[in-house]
């Protein structure tokens, strides 16, 4: 089945406190999925800006982001990187794929990686 976009809609109002009608679960999961993905991918990217003196590129900043701890030495700077990339194609599926076959264990997946992801930063 198709997804029908305006269930972001309902959602944006529901989460803003006006909604009208109420949003579907899938829009919720997907919206899950995505947040996920920016809690991990912006907690890496200001660690690098921020606590690394790293300079942000204007475009790319995602994949530069993610590739910044895939090509390190560190195994587990290595493993944030390779997660925001797997991360990053699940949150790219739940944004723009108009079906997603099971939406409940994507973001189930996306849940468990965000949470890994944010570990380990923490642990850096």
């Amino acid at each position: 089945m198709t997804f029908d976009w305006v269930g972001y809609l309902s959602l944006a109002e529901e989460l803003a406190g006006q909604g009208k009608t109420p949003s579907t679960q899938e829009a919720k999961l997907r919206s899950a999925v995505s947040r996920a993905y920016y809690a991990a991918f912006c907690k890496a990217r200001n660690r690098l800006r921020d606590q690394e003196d790293t300079k942000l590129p204007p475009f790319d900043v995602h994949r530069f982001v993610w590739d910044q701890f895939k090509n390190s030495d560190s195994a587990a700077r290595r493993e944030i990187g390779t997660n925001g990339d797997r991360l990053k194609k699940d949150r790219v599926k739940a944004d723009y794929d108009d079906t997603i076959p099971n939406v409940a264990s994507l973001t189930v997946k996306a849940l468990r990686l965000s949470s890994q992801i944010l570990n380990r930063l923490d642990r850096l």
